[in-house]
């Protein structure tokens, strides 16, 4: 296709040949106004260029208003006819043997030599591009294959997305041909620039192997017939446990798979769609029955996270026509778009947003429509009914096709551009175009970046090339440099941030470094910009110029870079062993250096076992030293996990925080340290966990012992113990000689069984309460220094035994855990003045004791008979008081009269007188005390009594007290 297309040599290189050579002269010829004989004599020394590639003839855009002015035109001519002359030069002439190396003025002055010319640069640039419609593409190689012996079409090959390995293995579907190899299958794994990373075979059973794809943490997931999904890490190796996809998927066998970032749906043999959203937390499930008689033509998945329900979306090819859009509990035909029928689809593609759906018919027709199905956005005729063996889009702009021999990518506007291979390529979509994988090379299929075609354009006139240019003239120390900046003086900051730009989306070098150095010169004539912008651009070309080195081998674009970010690039270096790129990128760049240092200790552990463990401990010190607050316990874990565990202990003792010391200790049997470090720490949790971790793997006997040196252990275990465990702790007590603190642990039993409901009304659990307090009365017993505990255990058990008789024979439960003055109180009022005596002559009660008591049981009672009696047998020794006091208060004052001219205390006789209101017999009785404060106090209590206040008040004067 000549018209408005472009083809190129089979390695897909644009070279500049004759033709463009021709070209760019017939532009000059129109936009300089050049005399055709002065045309043909600059261009007669390129006739031995050759005429290749003259099927690839595109007329270049016109050079119309490339010079802003007259003056700038005869500069230009002069450096076209320079750079012309140095292209015809035969190339084994040097300046020395060179006939124009005779000019002397040249000669002398070395520094008018002419340097390296922008526009060959220019030209250079902007022919590998070609034009789509309006839109420049460009495909650059990123990497000559370093592997060997790699066929592509023989193979299975799964490709990373930004830049990530890459895994090869032979295809069982087909019959090939073996060459000095082994009829072992090997699953291999490269970088996108074809060196090895590992390698390891595959003896996995379950049928052929269907598909294989790497999943957004770059894992490898490799699906077979069974249903069984094998993962493996970027070093080949396998990670258990492996994914099944159920049962029913095991018997109908899986005929084809369709994977996306971290999802799998497979097709069965009998039209079955199963599922797998989350390969991190693997739950399969099954979708809708399509209701399929016949094997879909093709399959695309749409991601969940672009569905409105948050459920994948299975798009069907059939082979009826339309499409089928399966859901996890729904099934839609789709046989019309915009109006239009849809004819058999053999191959579909969705875009990197989940918005749009390419589909090629089965008529050579490439449909673009919404994800919606409203409408068909727009069409493209391919002229081949066949459908394409690949499918993909580049970026957002385009749709890239491949067949056998022929790559061809389609736009919504204008003739499709088309690349011609001899050789198997593999096309991987990335977000901003997509890579090309073959045999021998990968290249990067893209879109030109606005900021570059402005610069390289051939003809352009915009801001940023006349800053380009700017440069170049500065370098050669003309004055036109400043021209060139006073031209653009007012867009100046447009230019220096599209030259930034543009360096940002180059992948050779040399280039970013000139249009840095471009940006660099235009900002110090431009006072109104970010100073900070090219240091940041300098930043992020460092690291993609770093990861883009063949040996580590991910060929970001900056785009790329963006989305990913610099936390997942060095996740993936560290992955890939990078340890110390990813270190150097981390500090570079501010980040955390930590997560590096820790994969590359457990990396070294893994890969160390034939280092002793203290030569290993010191290299790993070494580094582990540069980071602070790094996890040695982590380390140190990954240690014991594989089988060393002296250096886990010698890694542990490193660690400074407790928290996570202690556990790890722990868990390598290290309890005597675990203990000490724990109550060093003074951390009661810690402590806790220690204890409670000691107390099941230890004997009880050794566990005590290692107690009893740690205070603040043995401590929390004590107050733990008297909690729930009496039992475990009477043995401590014991083990260690502190009789005394069982004989306490066996009295608080005795009131924790009192407590019980059914330890009343003779209960038969009184029994065993008694037997627990004198066991503890025993224990006191033998020590020394616990006299009155042992005392008062006796006399409890002596209590609690006669409180029980009582119950048993009043039948009464109210007798047991009340004290000793309760009991008589309680055996007086109930009439029984016997068991009274009884608990009296028991426990030695006082006399005094005994009158209180009684009387104020009596008069609980009301007997007052008894009372009045009692009162009689012989002076009371706590004198007449109590029973005043027991008259008035159950509010006899009668009674009360009967003791109070007993009282031998006038006061105390005044104020029994007041309290029944008696205030001339109270007055009597404090005239013979003659105290003044006395006679104060009766008045205030007769104060709502006049007569009585009045009494006082007389007595008083009488008196002569205040």
């Amino acid at each position: 296709m000549l018209s408005g297309s472009a083809q190129t040599s089979a390695g897909g290189e644009a070279r500049l040949s004759l033709a463009h050579v021709l070209l760019f002269l017939v532009s000059l010829f129109r936009s300089l106004s050049l005399s055709l004989q002065e045309l043909c004599n600059i261009a007669s020394p390129l006739k031995n260029l050759g005429t290749r590639n003259l099927v690839s003839l595109r007329p270049l855009p016109s050079l119309a208003g490339f010079l802003p002015s007259l003056s700038r035109t005869a500069s230009r001519l002069d450096r076209a006819r320079s750079w012309l002359r140095a292209l015809a030069r035969p190339p084994c002439l040097d300046a020395r043997t060179s006939p124009r190396s005779s000019d002397h003025s040249r000669r002398e002055n070395p520094r008018f030599a002419p340097p390296p010319r922008p526009a060959m640069a220019n030209v250079s640039v902007a022919a590998e591009w070609l034009l789509l419609y309006n839109r420049y593409y460009r495909k650059p190689e990123l990497y000559p294959m370093r592997w060997r012996h790699i066929d592509l079409g023989r193979n299975k090959v799964a490709c990373a997305p930004f830049g990530g390995p890459i895994a090869v293995i032979r295809d069982d579907s087909k019959i090939v041909q073996l060459y000095a190899e082994s009829a072992l299958r090997k699953l291999r794994v490269f970088n996108s620039a074809g060196v090895l990373i590992a390698e390891t075979v595959w003896k996995h059973p379950g049928g052929r192997l269907i598909g294989m794809s790497w999943a957004d943490d770059q894992t490898l997931i490799c699906l077979v017939q069974d249903g069984t999904a094998f993962r493996y890490n970027i070093h080949a190796e396998l990670l258990e446990p492996s994914i099944s996809m159920g049962k029913e998927c095991f018997e109908q066998n899986v005929a084809d798979c369709v994977f996306w970032g971290n999802g799998l749906v497979c097709i069965t043999e009998a039209n079955q769609l199963f599922c797998v959203s989350d390969l991190k937390n693997p739950q399969p499930y099954k979708l809708s029955d399509p209701g399929l008689e016949d094997s879909p033509l093709c399959v695309a998945v749409i991601e969940p996270q672009y569905v409105m329900s948050g459920n994948v979306e299975v798009l069907m090819g059939v082979p009826e026509g339309g499409l089928l859009v399966v859901e996890e509990d729904s099934v839609q035909r789709v046989e019309q778009v915009g109006g239009e029928v849809l004819g058999p689809l053999q191959k579909m593609a969705v875009s990197g947003d989940g918005k749009w759906l390419a589909a090629f018919t089965h008529d050579g027709q490439l449909l673009v429509m919404p994800t919606d199905f409203s409408e068909i956005k727009f069409s493209c005729n391919c002229e081949s009914a066949l459908p394409p063996e690949q499918m993909a889009w580049c970026g957002m702009d385009s749709i890239v096709l491949y067949w056998d021999d022929m790559l061809l990518m389609v736009g919504p506007i204008g003739e499709p551009v088309r690349y011609l291979y001899d050789e198997p390529v593999v096309l991987i979509p990335e977000c901003d175009g997509v890579r090309i994988l073959s045999n021998t090379s990968m290249e990067f299929l893209q879109r030109v970046p606005d900021s570059t075609v402005s610069i390289f354009k051939i003809g352009s006139t915009s801001a940023a090339a006349l800053l380009y240019d700017a440069l170049d003239h500065f370098d050669r120390r003309s004055a036109k440099a400043d021209e060139n900046l006073r031209l653009i003086r007012s867009s100046l900051p447009e230019a220096v941030g599209a030259c930034i730009d543009a360096a940002g989306h180059e992948f050779d070098v040399p280039r970013q470094r000139t249009l840095l150095r471009a940006a660099s010169y235009g900002q110090a004539f431009c006072s109104h910009f970010q100073r900070d912008r090219i240091q940041e651009m300098c930043k992020t070309l460092r690291v993609l110029n770093a990861v883009r080195n063949p040996d580590v081998g991910i060929p970001l674009s900056i785009k790329q870079y963006k989305l990913l970010t610099s936390s997942v690039l060095v996740s993936r270096l560290i992955n890939a062993h990078q340890h110390l790129l990813a270190l150097r990128i981390s500090e570079y760049l501010g980040m955390n250096q930590e997560v590096v240092i820790m994969h590359w200790a457990c990396s070294k552990i893994t890969a160390s076992l034939a280092i002793p463990d203290a030569a290993l401990l010191e290299m790993l010190l070494d580094k582990l030293q540069l980071c602070k607050g790094i996890s040695y316990a982590a380390v140190a874990a990954h240690a014991d996990k594989n089988g060393r565990r002296k250096l886990a202990a010698m890694l542990i003792e490193h660690e400074p925080r407790s928290s996570k010391q202690v556990p790890l200790l722990l868990s390598i049997g290290e309890e005597d340290t675990a203990l000490m470090k724990a109550t060093e720490s003074g951390d009661t949790d810690l402590v806790y966990l220690v204890l409670f971790h000691i107390w099941q793997k230890r004997p009880a006997l050794e566990f005590f012992g290692m107690i009893q040196a740690k205070p603040l252990a043995r401590d929390l275990f004590t107050t733990y113990s008297r909690c729930y465990q009496h039992e475990f702790l009477k043995d401590f007590f014991l083990s260690t000689g502190q009789l005394q603190e069982v004989a306490f642990l066996l009295w608080k039993e005795s009131w924790e069984l009192g407590k019980n409901p059914m330890a009343s009304k003779g209960s038969p659990l009184h029994g065993p309460r008694i037997k627990l307090i004198e066991k503890a009365h025993g224990l006191f017993a033998e020590t020394k220094e616990h006299n009155f505990e042992s005392k008062a255990a006796e006399e409890h058990a002596k209590l609690l035994r006669i409180q029980h008789e009582l119950e048993v024979t009043t039948k009464q439960p109210i007798f047991v855990d009340s004290s000793i003055s309760d009991t008589i109180r309680t055996c007086i009022v109930l009439g029984n003045h016997r068991a009274a005596m009884k608990v009296r002559t028991e426990f030695k009660v006082s006399e005094k004791r005994w009158y209180w008591l009684k009387v104020f049981a009596l008069a609980t009672i009301r007997d007052w008979d008894a009372l009045e009696k009692f009162s009689k047998e012989k002076r009371p020794p706590i004198g007449y008081r109590p029973f005043v006091e027991a008259c008035v208060d159950a509010d006899e004052k009668g009674e009360a009269l009967k003791y109070i001219p007993k009282l031998a205390d006038p006061r105390e006789r005044a104020e029994a007188y007041a309290r029944i209101g008696m205030a001339k017999e109270a007055a009597d009785a404090a005239s013979q005390a003659k105290d003044g404060e006395l006679l104060g106090r009766l008045k205030l209590t007769f104060s709502q009594n006049a007569a009585a206040s009045s009494i006082f008040d007389t007595l008083r004067d009488r008196l002569g007290v205040s």
